[in-house]
Order: C-alpha cells, then sequence, then structure tokens
C-alpha cells in the first residue's frame, strides 16, 4: 500500500507538476474527510446529516484544489451542490423503494457470531454511502465542462455544446459501468457456478445494491452536464452584461 502510494506521488508529480501535488494532497484531505465521516456516524450522528456536511466538504476540495482557474472552479461548485441535493432525493427514493439496505444472505457466514445490532440505521447508511459514491462522478463531470465551455467561449455553438455533453456522459457511463461488472465479476461467476436463475440475481440484495450505486453515478453525471452548461452560460451572460 506504501508503495503504491508513492507510485502514485511519483506519477502525478512527474505528469501534473505543482498541479499534480495539489491532487495528491486534494485526494489525502478527502481520504481523512471519508474516515472522518465513519468516525461521526459510529458516534450516533445522523448518517445522512453528516454525508451531506462531508460530501460539501469533498466537492469543495476535489474542485479548488484540482484547477487552479476560479472560472472553471466556481461555476463547477455552484453546479455541484445544485446536483448533490437533487441526487440526495434520488438516492433517497432508490434505497426506500428497493429495500436493499443491511446484509444479504451471502453474508451471512462472514457475519456469523458478530451482532448486527449497532445502533445505526442501515437504510439512512446506504442513502450516506450512495450519496458518497456519486461525489467523484459529479466533480470530475462538472470540471470537464465548465472548462470545456469556458474554453470555447463566444466560439460555442449548439452542435459544440451538444458534442461535449455526449462526450463526457457516454465516458463517464462507460467507466462506471466497467469499473461495476469489474469489480462484481467474482459474484458473477459465483451465481453461474451454483446456478442462479436470471430472476434471483435481479432480485438478489448484494447485486441490486450494487447495481444501484452504479445507477445513482450514472445519474448524477446526466443531471451535472446540462446543470453545470445552464450554470456557465448564465454567468457568462451575467458578466457580459
Amino acid at each position: 500500500m506504501v508503495g503504491l502510494v508513492l507510485a502514485l506521488l511519483i506519477l502525478m508529480v512527474l505528469v501534473g507538476g505543482r498541479q499534480g501535488i495539489s491532487n495528491f494532497l486534494a485526494l489525502a484531505i478527502n481520504t481523512f474527510l471519508m474516515i472522518a465521516a465513519v468516525v461521526l456516524m459510529a458516534g450516533g450522528f445522523s448518517p445522512v446529516a453528516v454525508a451531506f456536511v462531508i460530501g460539501l466538504l469533498v466537492l469543495a476540495t476535489t474542485i479548488f484544489m484540482s484547477t487552479s482557474h476560479i472560472q472553471v472552479a466556481g461555476p463547477a461548485f455552484v453546479a455541484s451542490l445544485l446536483v448533490m441535493a437533487g441526487v440526495l432525493i434520488v438516492v433517497f427514493l432508490g434505497v426506500w423503494l428497493s429495500q436493499t439496505s443491511g446484509f444479504g444472505q451471502e453474508d451471512s457466514e462472514e457475519l456469523e457470531g458478530f451482532s448486527v445490532y449497532i445502533g445505526v440505521s442501515f437504510q439512512q447508511l446506504m442513502i450516506a454511502t450512495g450519496l458518497l459514491g456519486t461525489l467523484g462522478a459529479i466533480a470530475e463531470a462538472a470540471c470537464a465542462v465548465a472548462a470545456g465551455v469556458i474554453e470555447l467561449g463566444d466560439a460555442a455553438t449548439s452542435d459544440g455544446l451538444r458534442e461535449i455533453e455526449t462526450t463526457i456522459i457516454g465516458t463517464a457511463m462507460n467507466t462506471l459501468f466497467f469499473g461495476f461488472f469489474g469489480g462484481f465479476s467474482a459474484l458473477f461467476i459465483w451465481f453461474a457456478q451454483l446456478k442462479y436463475p436470471l430472476w434471483q440475481i435481479l432480485n438478489n440484495q448484494i447485486f441490486v445494491g450494487e447495481l444501484l450505486q452504479v445507477l445513482f453515478s450514472v445519474i448524477a453525471v446526466i443531471l451535472t452536464v446540462p446543470t453545470t452548461m445552464w450554470v456557465v452560460r448564465r454567468r457568462q451572460k451575467g458578466m457580459a452584461k
């Protein structure tokens, strides 16, 4: 782990220079924020409230430390806040309707001998993790869109903006879904070896819970792209006046 962290730091410095160091520090700060979120949730604070506050800090750290151009960071942060509020509603409805919070039957062997009465709502925990899991996708899409639109400036056309929109959404969706299938491949093989029928897989608590996390991130990206464009264009019109 230490070797990989050092390799990451060296590569980020070689590729990004001073900005690479800033990005690495942002990653370190976000790591401590995630640890703080877990400690606060375990300490009895509302998981949803903790996730929302930590989410604000994570977005601010990620966006403002990932770019030195305030013209890009400002609109991207505003758009990210709007999207995060909307995604929180989507996550709440998704978790509430799916009833996938807690542990599945496949976890019973690992949990044997342990108590699950930890005094924290598993439904709230899943809402919190669902929200926190979308922040990286939101920040990345917001910064990419803001930088692209601002770079085009007055030369921006509807076709050019549409190209930016479709490209960012398409690449983000592929990244998220390939990451999901790659990380979930062991369970897929397990399902196949045990000859799970399709209906049982689609109703499996672990599978649905993980798939929802990916869908939350995809929805977040789809909302982020037009929202960021709208914020940037509004800002540009205001500056022109």
